[in-house]
């Protein structure tokens, strides 16, 4: 048997932690530690070492983006973390994507969304649509402006890893890529793994933020890439 995942809960609300705590221990999880303010999570996060992080913004002492940013800087086995907001947050969204944050949750998730999305991102996955993050990006990501950019090499990738590259950040799926690029969806899955891995990306949401940040892709580019998908 698998050891069950480990989860840190990290919210200044004592309902809200109480309540998630009971449904992931319904669902198998293991709560290994909980925080009511960000410095609790970072120190908890290096004691008991958790798969994932469920991460609220709004904490005091130290909010929830700034304990992002220093789990995944220090971190020696980096957990995902999943930030816990809501719809009107969206700004401090977009700021723990590019901290490193590998999704978002409103508190109001069901007990289904919450252990699905626990399970979605200690695979790896990312937790956002490419649709939805690319509405944050386009929304927020300012030249010039005082968010730090991601910056990455991307001479590093080949021609076609360029390529898929700059379709899967417009959020096309790995079987949209497949058909577009008239290839096996296995071999969309490898150049999408190259690619994170050479740009030093932890999933598609880091991509898509990269791709916008580094001017690889504008606003509008979804809307043309799927004409062209649906053209094809």
């Amino acid at each position: 048997m698998t050891d069950p995942l480990r989860v840190l809960l990290a919210d200044d609300q004592t309902l809200v932690r109480t309540g998630f705590r009971l449904i992931l221990g319904a669902a198998g999880f293991d709560v290994v530690a909980e925080a009511t303010n960000g410095t609790e999570a970072v120190g908890a996060v290096r004691r008991t070492r958790p798969d994932v992080v469920l991460m609220d913004i709004r904490m005091p002492e130290m909010d929830g983006l700034e304990a992002t940013r220093r789990i995944l800087t220090d971190a020696t086995d980096e957990p995902r973390v999943i930030i816990l907001t809501t719809f009107d947050l969206d700004r401090y969204v977009y700021a723990a994507l590019s901290a490193g944050a590998s999704g978002f949750l409103l508190k109001d998730v069901t007990p289904e969304q919450l252990t699905a999305a626990v399970r979605t991102v200690r695979s790896g996955d990312a937790l956002l649509a490419p649709t939805i993050t690319r509405r944050l990006v386009q929304r927020f990501t300012q030249r010039g402006s005082d968010t730090a950019a991601l910056h990455r090499d991307l001479a590093s990738l080949t021609p076609r890893e360029l390529e898929v590259f700059g379709l899967l950040a417009r959020g096309l799926s790995n079987a949209e890529l497949a058909t577009r690029l008239h290839l096996a969806e296995a071999t969309v899955k490898t150049h999408v793994a190259r690619i994170l891995a050479k740009l030093g990306l932890r999933d598609r949401v880091q991509a898509v933020i990269v791709a916008y940040e580094t001017g690889l892709v504008s606003a509008g580019a979804r809307e043309a890439a799927q004409q062209s998908t649906e053209q094809t």
